[in-house]
């Protein structure tokens, strides 16, 4: 979740609200990769959700990088919420699922590094407390009763609205994790490209980094749970988006659309405002009730872009939000599958040609499919293992064509961030079915052994 923004002044025209969005296009040379990935923890000794603070607890992690790995602290209301370094967070979800949002970088390999450092970094405090950290997309026992609630005024908030409009927003809250990647546009035209191959192709990215096969201690009939979590959560502001595909998007239609998610909050002071369900149109004219006779400015209007959760979303930059948290190589291989497809022009015509001629419906069904069957999906003569292989040979290509070393020159390009994603095509098999054939095989139904086994 996004700690509050700054720096927007009023707003006076409607046209500064598009012009926000219009205000992220930079030219190709200027664009970066920004990866998020969010890990359970938990006590080592009882497998228990680690609560807020206590001797093992997330606060004891915060401290721990503050104190050892120089990480500045970020406080709300006098509690260590957060950290900052070098151009990267660390962040807190509601339920304490410890979360890396990393600096704009350049590579693939710079971001690999960045995250390999923080994983190393938060094992090294864990270790010393008794404390393991795991990647999944969903908590696979844990109850939401056994789930701690964070202090961050954004979810106390959050949570009771969550009970009003959806069954699975809690859920969502407590106990999912996902690795997302941002990247760049140059222009709307970009922008528009960008986000119909990003959400069209988002139940490919489900499919394979599917790894949520568990829910509440036995296996739960799909293989991202996660994604099964947010297709019912809050229908104002998730789901696939079918008016990104219609003729004449653009900035402006995402302003329009992002006007009519209803608001959780306004951020004044240090204090979240509580405007559940309130209009944001509302609040231009100055009319909100939470805040009468008040107008909002550039920073509200950036809060409210964050409480938008579609399967893809434009802020500044573009969110590909449709990954499962999951095990440490494919925390690199999310955003190399992206970039790949994205950050190379040819890459990117290619994987709009594959995907322009589907409708709606068709986009629907594979999210939903995805998030059942992963690699083994099928709608209306679409296999996704075969469509997985297209796509992630496209992403290859654009990777090639990038032609980004690292190791000092020594690796001529970035396509080796995919071997995991390869492997995967070759078996036909997700982490998602990796988990399950434990499980059902030499785990023996003991679902425990997935802490051991599949920690940082």
């Amino acid at each position: 979740m996004s700690i509050p923004q700054s720096g927007g002044g009023p707003i006076e025209r409607h046209e500064q609200l598009a012009e926000y969005l219009a205000a992220g296009c930079k030219p190709k040379d200027a664009w970066r990769i920004g990866t998020e990935h969010e890990k359970f923890g938990y006590c080592k000794d009882s497998l228990r959700p680690l609560p807020y603070d206590g001797e093992r607890s997330i606060l004891a992690v915060l401290e721990g990088l503050r104190d050892s790995h120089g990480w500045a602290p970020l406080e709300e209301g006098g509690k260590l919420i957060g950290l900052t370094k070098d151009g990267a967070n660390v962040s807190l979800e509601p339920g304490g699922q410890l979360e890396l949002s990393g600096a704009p970088l350049e590579t693939i390999h710079e971001t690999c590094d960045e995250v390999n450092a923080h994983l190393a970094d938060v094992k090294d405090i864990a270790d010393k407390i008794g404390v393991g950290f795991i990647g999944l997309g969903a908590a696979p026992i844990w109850t939401h009763d056994e789930m701690p609630m964070m202090p961050k005024g954004r979810y106390k908030l959050m949570d009771g609205y969550m009970q009003k409009v959806g069954t699975m927003g809690r859920v969502m809250m407590r106990r999912t994790c996902t690795v997302q990647v941002n990247l760049d546009f140059s222009s709307e035209a970009d922008m528009v490209q960008k986000m119909r191959v990003a959400l069209a192709l988002q139940p490919v990215a489900t499919a394979l980094f599917a790894n949520s096969p568990f829910f509440e201690g036995k296996p739960n009939g799909h293989k991202s749970w996660r994604s099964r979590v947010w297709r019912d959560l809050d229908s104002d502001r998730t789901g696939m988006l079918p008016f990104v595909f219609d003729e004449g998007f653009g900035f402006e239609a995402w302003v329009q659309y992002a006007l009519d998610v209803p608001m959780y909050f306004v951020y004044r002071d240090g204090e979240y405002i509580n405007a559940l369900g309130m209009s944001f149109r509302d609040f231009l004219k100055g009319e909100l009730p939470a805040l009468p006779g008040e107008t909002p400015t550039l920073s509200d209007w950036a809060d409210h872009l964050t409480t938008v959760f579609p399967e893809a979303r434009v802020k500044k930059f573009i969110e590909m939000r449709g990954a499962d948290g999951g095990p440490w190589r494919r925390l690199c291989a999310l955003p190399a599958f992206w970039v790949g497809l994205m950050y190379d022009q040819s890459s990117l015509d290619a994987a709009w040609d594959l995907v322009k001629g589907w409708t709606s419906a068709q986009r629907e069904a594979l999210r939903i499919a995805a998030s059942e069957d992963a690699l083994q999906a099928k709608v209306d003569g679409i296999d996704m293992l075969e469509l997985a292989k297209e796509v992630v040979a496209i992403s290859d290509a654009g990777l090639k064509a990038r032609a980004r070393p690292g190791a000092g020159g020594l690796v001529p390009d970035e396509t080796h961030f995919l071997n995991a994603l390869k492997e995967s095509l070759e078996s036909g098999k997700v982490p998602a079915d990796e988990l399950l054939e434990h499980y059902h095989g030499d785990w023996n139904g003991d679902l425990t052994r997935i802490y051991a086994e599949y920690s940082y």
